[in-house]
């Protein structure tokens, strides 16, 4: 129906002759309630009255595609990558219901990664993730947010809390969209992520082994062996366990230790180190097929 004609019917029709005064009563009542309020400020009702009636200068109503091609400008021309986030936000803010601010909020989490603020790219990418977790860009949000964990990952003398959060991100990108192009990507970051988590253990336990308590020691490297054996750590870590075994009189254990390292890394630098102590214990590398070294390596396929 046409305002035109909607204003016909409340004028003709009975109950619109009602409506018509009702609403006429509640504007007059409203009006001198506005005038009557202006005198009790006494002076400066002026200033008062433009106030009232000031227009919102926050507001920006410069159309959605206009403000989204202003903050692509902004990132790829003047490479001004906050600036650009502040411009997609906008778009974000202005036009929330439109199809521009669903690729705005995600070039606003790019653009935050750009900048170097993780912080800020996370929350946006997990706001995309939330409100479309069905759209073909998810993958890529979720990339993101796996991205800026692994871009913050610290050395291995810190807290590895971040690289445990990388790890978890990115796992999820590979789970919930492996034939993405970002799921090979992802891959490798949790690789090089769960390497980082296997220094921290081989640098704790070496410090075990330089206090002589052997005990500590091997449950450091033996997290690496059951945990984070595909990384290049776990050479090293075989060689530390045949040292650990044979320092307090387990030889069993160290003889499988250099076996399976012998058998999986023949050609090692750690397995010539590790051959060469146990036969100064006259004795031979030998794998007990019981140890939990052995049963390790034939959960995966190595041994």
């Amino acid at each position: 129906m046409s305002a035109r004609r909607m204003t016909h019917e409340l004028r003709t029709s009975p109950s619109g002759s009602g409506l018509l005064h009702g609403l006429g009563r509640r504007l007059r009542v409203a009006a001198s309630l506005v005038v009557l309020a202006i005198p009790l400020s006494g002076c400066g009702t002026g200033a008062l009255w433009d106030k009232f009636f000031a227009k919102d200068e926050t507001f920006n109503d410069d159309p959605a595609d206009k403000l989204y091609n202003e903050g692509l400008y902004l990132l790829n021309e003047k490479k001004d990558a906050k600036g650009a986030s502040k411009k997609f936000e906008e778009v974000d803010r202005e036009h929330p219901y439109s199809d521009w601010a669903r690729k705005s909020l995600l070039m606003s989490a790019y653009a935050y990664y750009d900048a170097g603020d993780y912080d800020s790219c996370i929350g946006a990418a997990t706001r995309y993730v939330t409100l479309h977790p069905g759209s073909p860009d998810a993958a890529y949000a979720q990339y993101l947010i796996a991205a800026s964990n692994y871009d913050q990952i610290p050395d291995i003398s810190r807290d590895q809390g971040r690289t445990e959060k990388a790890i978890a991100a990115l796992d999820e990108v590979v789970r919930k969209y492996p034939t993405s192009e970002y799921a090979v990507s992802a891959k490798a970051k949790m690789e090089a992520a769960r390497d980082q988590l296997a220094g921290k253990e081989m640098s704790v336990g070496r410090y075990y082994m330089e206090k002589r308590n052997y005990t500590a020691a091997i449950n450091r490297f033996k997290t690496v062996v059951t945990q984070y054996q595909t990384t290049r750590h776990v050479e090293e870590a075989l060689e530390r366990l045949t040292e650990a075994y044979m320092a307090i009189g387990i030889v069993g254990e160290a003889q499988t230790a250099a076996a399976v390292l012998g058998h999986n890394f023949p050609d090692s630098r750690w397995y010539k180190d590790a051959y060469n102590l146990v036969k100064s214990g006259g004795l031979e590398p030998s794998e007990n097929q019981g140890s939990w070294i052995s049963r390790a390596f034939k959960k995966v396929g190595l041994g």
